[in-house]
């Protein structure tokens, strides 16, 4: 690379890994909230609710401050707690694995695909036994979990399982969304395919999951605690069980049906951008991406996941990301394995190495910028530093 084209690249501007798309109709939504008189949970709320079951083909939506406190009330809604195992992959987000943990029950951790980054049938049937409750699959990066085997192994020995769809929001297997079956639960942190600032929904076709989650979410109150027409509290409502305070206010859920509409946009600027990536990248061997889409799935294209062979590359992962800042491109990691963390490390059992391909991925991991805002320019550039930062 001549010296011109090396300093025009240190020129560019910051590329983050992601940005929130926020346009006009988002700020207007939101501003009619501020203006209305009523900013905390309403109609808005309820709107948003509708709106993805509309979206997702899910019969029931709850929509919450987080993805984390719909896994919460999941949690103790089927209560979970001491001497139950939950399996789950430990490449995933720590709050799931917080979460089991503080309700006293244990993360058994299953091994993922070396290349999708997911639990498989085999990997969990390793992890059964009769303390096992419950399992978390997660549909990583925008890809989904192989569902049909966990669903039957789950039905088989009666445990819930329970869908960490917060990447997958756009998603299909075997052409059914995820969310419209089951129970599901999606993000809404200002990295996905779509934001409400902070927020989660949690969706399901189990009416008596969705009557007790509805109770957990807002205090414990009877379902009848809010009055969507007055926006307010029915005196007669009544504490039935010791609830908490999770529920989506009306400022965010605007938010949330505004970008929501334009979904199918994102998700299609976003595979381009992906599919490009892997264009570019097709002849740069230090660099291994993930498996491709299979035929019968919908991939929305969350995250545009890599890992770093280190050894072609002769650095780490950690220094290459850097390396990557230093000519201001940005990346994430998503994720470090969670039993790699420090508490899990020291509390929990684990055998250094029993985990082969989620400690291999947890090694080499990082994610590339991409966002709806970007450019197949950014693609191309984002490329280019990374040719120059292996060459040097």
């Amino acid at each position: 690379m001549d010296t011109k084209k090396s300093e025009s690249i240190m020129c560019e501007p910051f590329l983050p890994f992601s940005k929130p798309s926020i346009n006009s109709d988002d700020i207007s939504a939101v501003n009619k909230v501020l203006r209305s008189g009523w900013i905390t949970t309403g109609s808005k709320s309820a709107e948003f609710e509708k709106k993805f079951c509309e979206y997702t083909g899910s019969p029931n939506a709850v929509a919450l401050t987080s993805a984390t406190a719909g896994m919460h009330l999941v949690l103790k809604a089927f209560g979970i707690g001491p001497g139950d195992d939950v399996i789950t992959p430990s490449m995933t987000w720590v709050s799931t694995i917080n979460l089991i943990t503080m309700a006293g029950a244990t993360p058994v951790f299953a091994d993922i695909d070396k290349n999708t980054l997911m639990l498989d049938k085999e990997s969990v049937e390793k992890c059964l036994s009769e303390k096992v409750k419950m399992i978390i699959p997660v549909h990583f990066a925008g890809a989904p979990v192989q569902m049909d085997s966990l669903q039957k192994m789950a039905q088989k020995h009666n445990i819930v399982l329970v869908e960490d769809a917060a990447h997958a929001l756009g998603t299909q297997y075997k052409n059914i969304k995820i969310g419209s079956q089951g129970t599901s639960i999606f993000s809404f942190h200002p990295i996905k395919n779509i934001t409400t600032g902070e927020g989660g929904m949690l969706c399901s076709d189990d009416d008596t999951l969705i009557e007790k989650i509805q109770r957990l979410k807002f205090h414990g109150l009877g379902m009848d605690s809010f009055d969507r027409i007055s926006q307010g509290r029915l005196p007669q409502a009544e504490v039935l069980e010791p609830g908490y305070k999770y529920n989506l206010p009306d400022i965010l859920a605007a938010l949330g049906l505004s970008q929501l509409n334009r979904i199918n946009g994102f998700n299609e600027k976003r595979e381009a951008l992906a599919l490009h990536y892997l264009e570019l990248l097709n002849d740069v061997e230090e660099i291994i991406p993930l498996n491709p889409p299979e035929a019968d799935i919908k991939h929305s294209w969350h995250l545009f996941i890599v890992r770093l062979d280190i050894d072609k590359a002769g650095m780490s992962r950690d220094r290459f990301m850097e390396d990557l800042k230093k000519n201001n491109i940005g990346t994430g990691l998503h994720f470090k394995a969670a039993h790699l963390h420090r508490y899990y490390k020291d509390h929990l059992n684990i055998t250094p190495g029993s985990l082969v391909n989620t400690e291999w991925n947890s090694k080499r991991i990082l994610s590339l910028p991409l966002f709806p805002d970007m450019t197949h320019k950014d693609v191309h550039r984002v490329v280019t530093v990374i040719k120059k930062v292996l060459k040097k």
